[in-house]
């Protein structure tokens, strides 16, 4: 993707390219072009800075307070900024002539690279090339490095190093300083979170390559500052190194301290030896993660784009933090947790990074004491998770929000009050999980807890009609947004019934498997057999509904009498429908932000046959805001489109997903990465192009690749073992037993 064309063919497809800048485009860019480790991430700003840039480097579970939302993640020094200058001129591509300009970011080693031919006000030319990397072999560090080339003459050089305390969240400011020390080459700042008990330490030093250098230290209160200066000859390049380490109070007790002897302890390692330790993590990491596209070049970049997205997203080495739904790369969403981590995200990392995906689940099991709270504040047993969780795990979903189109105006936000189906989506993450892995020993210790708690949420939330003599759920919004306030929303009612039925089979489980464990967490054998009869008797009458006749399950109750809207009819808009129509007038019609039956045939494929699938696609196809609806409805739309053999519906749907935050379809990249798109753009690859079924230690394939698909390959881990799948269109069907390869 090269540059805002994001139709063209990518020269490399590890390479991630911006050949021209354009201003308009500047915050896309930054999101498109963020580094990160798993732990700390920056988005791709200037090194020198640009007006309307926003620079950001988030860290997980570092929040701060917020004054609608209850907390956001804050925003952190930014790390890698320079400041260089050229006989007293400072660099700035707002100023002078930009003669030749290249970004590329290097997904197989995560290393941001940017070279500029500048010529400044008198007209002399120099080469600047900036590179930089946070390290996925040592999460604490970062380092960015300027090679300076002067071209028609000799210059003097002279490059800045600050460490500013003062970033913001769109004016919010959430750092205060607390000391700082500079001595030599080297610098650190001691910070705390404003209303938080959160503190922060950086330490950087400098050095140059290539020159006789002269280095001095600015103590700039709150902006500790290291310079150095040196005369360079025409054409001879020499490169200024800045080396950082970031620790927080979430892992040691001093953290600017910490991080001093974090830099001292690296001895004189620079720039490329730090690189290459991290490059050689990243190869670990791809070895397995890889997905391989034969025939598609921009498929094959959007693919490892995602990837590399959730790669640096995911944490390796801590169990107290989750990935929000705009990732590290944004302030989208404020750093919260959606259902879109377990429902989109942890999947891949399942089959691919199960260390991962066990510790996003450990998030969210070490937080089951904040969902009794929710659940226990609504009246209800058991544990409720929030729809928006944070460093607690309370909820801290705001009530009012600025309306979209009129800031002077406040919009009731209801989901953290009705959309309720997220616990369910948590125990199925849980189970495909165990599933997957026969980490028998967390289910015991964490997953069954998690499942069985959450079950008592929806035995004690249905309600009971005793004139159909079902169960109900009144009053919720399931993940088509677009309606709300709706009874017996089918997403919901389905996935409560297969949580209730679930957790009655683990409370046996545990029962046989690990029985002290049984009764802390179901009471005693009288007591776990009266829950079980419990989930077991309201799983079995709540109203599920389902045509049969057509075919077609009803998205909630009453839907089938909304308005019909010819989708056609608005071909060329590019807004969301609701934009269109209004809150109020798109909940009157049948138009859905995303269709929630689809995704619940995905999630529970064994529910619908072949004609109630392909029965239930037609109908919600034609009535999804696709396009600019919901990020989370395209890759879905897309496997479950393979699925049906649709394959030309399948690779335009795919698409769509594909160029989310590549191509900015919906204008909101600049908020962050679509997490969840990422994440189910791997899973329409997996489970739909490539079809793939797991049943206990066996693995199969059932092929329906795009047309111009030469190859589809990669690997996932199943219970332990790596299994690599690799398909070509003469081979749609395939199996293979763990340990063993899947090829055409």
């Amino acid at each position: 993707m090269t540059g805002a064309q994001h139709h063209n063919q990518p020269d490399d497809p590890w390479l991630l390219t911006e050949d021209a800048f354009e201003p308009a485009r500047l915050r896309a860019q930054e999101t498109a072009f963020t580094i990160g480790n798993g732990r700390f991430a920056t988005r791709g700003s200037f090194e020198e800075g640009f007006p309307g840039d926003r620079a950001a480097t988030l860290a997980h579970g570092v929040f701060a307070p917020h004054p609608l939302a209850i907390t956001e993640l804050a925003n952190l020094p930014d790390w890698a900024a320079l400041d260089v200058l050229v006989d007293g001129e400072r660099f700035d591509m707002t100023r002078g002539e930009v003669v030749a300009y290249r970004r590329e970011l290097d997904l197989r080693t995560g290393l941001l690279r940017r070279e500029v031919t500048w010529r400044d006000a008198a007209g002399r030319r120099s080469r600047l090339r900036f590179e930089r990397f946070t390290s996925l072999a040592d999460p604490w560090l970062a380092a960015v490095r300027v090679t300076v080339t002067p071209i028609d003459r000799a210059a003097e050089i002279e490059v800045r190093a600050p460490l500013d305390a003062h970033p913001d969240n769109d004016g919010r400011a959430h750092l205060a300083w607390d000391w700082q020390r500079t001595s030599g080459a080297a610098a650190s700042l001691a910070l705390h979170i404003k209303g938080g008990d959160t503190r922060l330490g950086l330490a950087m030093r400098v050095r140059v390559a290539g020159a006789d250098a002269r280095h001095e230290a600015w103590d700039v209160r709150e902006a500790p500052t290291l310079v150095a200066r040196w005369t360079a000859k025409r054409g001879s390049a020499a490169a200024f190194e800045k080396i950082v380490a970031l620790a927080t109070s979430r892992e040691v007790e001093s953290p600017a301290d910490a991080a001093d002897g974090h830099l001292a302890a690296l001895a004189d390692a620079g720039f490329d030896r730090l690189y290459a330790a991290s490059a050689e993590a990243w190869g670990a990491a791809w070895a397995v993660s890889d997905v391989r596209i034969e025939g598609d070049p921009e498929a094959q970049l959007a693919t490892r784009f995602s990837i590399y997205q959730l790669l640096i997203a995911g944490p390796r080495d801590d169990e107290q933090v989750s990935i929000g739904a705009k990732t590290l790369s944004g302030f989208g969403y404020l750093g919260h947790v959606f259902w879109d981590t377990e429902t989109f995200m942890l999947p891949f990392f399942t089959h691919t990074q199960p260390e991962i995906a066990r510790n996003l689940l450990a998030y969210r099991y070490h937080r089951l004491p904040a969902a009794r709270r929710k659940a226990a504040a609504n009246g209800f047993d058991g544990a409720q998770f929030p729809w928006e969780s944070a460093s607690t795990g309370d909820e801290v979903t705001p009530n009012w929000l600025p309306h979209w189109d009129d800031s002077t105006r406040l919009t009731r936000i209801w989901t953290g009050d009705i959309e309720i189906h997220i616990s369910a989506c948590i125990a199925h993450a849980v189970t495909a999980y165990w599933r997957a892995t026969g980490d028998d020993a967390f289910m015991a210790q964490r997953g069954a807890e998690l499942v069985i708690d959450t079950a008592r949420f929806w035995a004690s939330r249905a309600e009971w009609d005793a004139d159909g003599g079902v169960y109900r759920f009144r009053d919720v919004i399931g993940p088509d947004e677009y309606h709300d306030h709706v009874d017996d929303d089918a997403f919901t009612n389905y996935l409560a019934a297969w949580h209730l039925r679930t957790a009655a089979e683990l409370v046996e489980w545990l029962a046989a498997r690990a029985p002290d464990r049984a009764t802390a967490v179901a009471g005693s054998p009288a007591e776990a057999a009266r829950l079980v009869g419990r989930f077991r008797d309201v799983a079995a009458r709540i109203h599920l509904a389902h045509d049969p006749a057509t075919g077609l399950v009803e998205q909630f109750r009453g839907y089938f009498g909304l308005r019909d809207v010819d989708l056609a009819d608005f071909a060329e808009h590019r807004r969301s429908m609701q934009s269109i129509l209004g809150i109020e007038g798109v909940t009157g019609t049948q138009v859905i932000k995303q269709p929630d039956v689809l995704m619940l045939a995905y999630l529970l494929p064994d529910l619908f046959d072949e004609r109630t699938l392909a029965a239930n696609y037609a109908y919600y196809t034609a009535r999804t805001d696709h396009a600019y609806g919901s990020s989370l409805g395209p890759a879905i739309q897309a496997l479950l489109a393979a699925r049906t053999g649709a394959a030309g519906d399948a690779y335009r749907h795919f698409m769509l997903a594909a160029r989310a935050d590549l191509g900015d379809v919906r204008g909101n990249a600049s908020d962050g990465v679509h997490g969840a798109s990422a994440g189910g753009l791997w899973q329409a690859l997996v489970f739909g192009f490539a079809g793939l079924r797991l049943d206990g230690d066996t693995v199969t394939t059932t092929a329906n690749l795009p047309a111009h698909w030469r190859r589809l390959a990669f690997s996932i881990v199943h219970r332990g073992r790596v299994v690599a799948v690799d398909l070509r269109p003469a081979a749609d069907e395939a199996r293979a037993e763990p340990d063993g390869e899947i090829a055409a």
